[in-house]
């Protein structure tokens, strides 16, 4: 009598990302920051104005939920790697967006507490997002798991915070207003449209 082993099934944590799915993610990242660039380019990021400062706080809300969308792919096709820790830089990056998107919604919805301590604490996690973006886009560079366009564009991308919010603080106001609505337009929003025209080359199937 034999006795035939049969090896368990490797299982993961994500259900692997269809063709459909990075396409619609696609779309979703360039409509984002579209509009994100477009509230920008009416109103400077550090206007005072209190129609400025709701548009930009609205603005922002599309391009935050393509980034939700964003990790969900990224780590969906395993763009930074299969290892635990690969991987877990991507959850964090979702408590990071969480924490920075409720910002925009509480900085929004509640403007007599636009001064306060805790408004000011919660503030911190939008370049902590922004920054946690960029690491992410180096590290999918350096996995090399995404190919061609999709390998370095997030890394273009994802540098967002690190080259505008340097620009802000050293030309200026109106300078950085203009290389943010810019690189929006030539990061975010070609990303995504690599991603909605080219979603093989994240490795998703279908």
């Amino acid at each position: 009598m034999s006795v035939t082993v049969t090896p368990a099934l490797a299982r993961t944590d994500e259900t692997p990302a269809a063709v459909s799915g990075v396409r619609r993610t696609g779309w979703f990242v360039a409509a984002g920051a579209a509009i994100w660039a477009g509230s920008m380019a009416l109103y400077n990021p550090q206007t005072t104005d209190p129609t400025g400062i709701l548009v930009n706080d609205l603005g922002a809300l599309p391009f935050q939920a393509g980034l939700f969308a964003l990790v969900t792919t990224q780590l969906r096709t395993s763009a930074t790697g299969t290892s635990k820790v690969a991987r877990g830089m991507l959850r964090v990056e979702y408590v990071l967006l969480a924490l920075a998107t409720l910002w925009s919604v509480l900085h929004a919805a509640m403007p007599g507490s636009r001064d306060a301590v805790w408004m000011h604490a919660l503030d911190m996690f939008w370049p902590l997002s922004m920054l946690g973006m960029f690491i992410i886009g180096v590290k999918i560079a350096f996995t090399g798991r995404w190919r061609g366009a999709a390998r370095f564009w997030p890394l273009v991308a994802e540098s967002w915070a690190v080259v505008t919010v340097p620009v802000m603080g050293i030309a200026g106001a109106t300078a950085g207003q203009f290389v943010g609505v810019a690189h929006l337009l030539v990061g975010y929003a070609t990303l995504g449209l690599i991603l909605a025209l080219r979603p093989h080359l994240t490795g998703a199937e279908g």
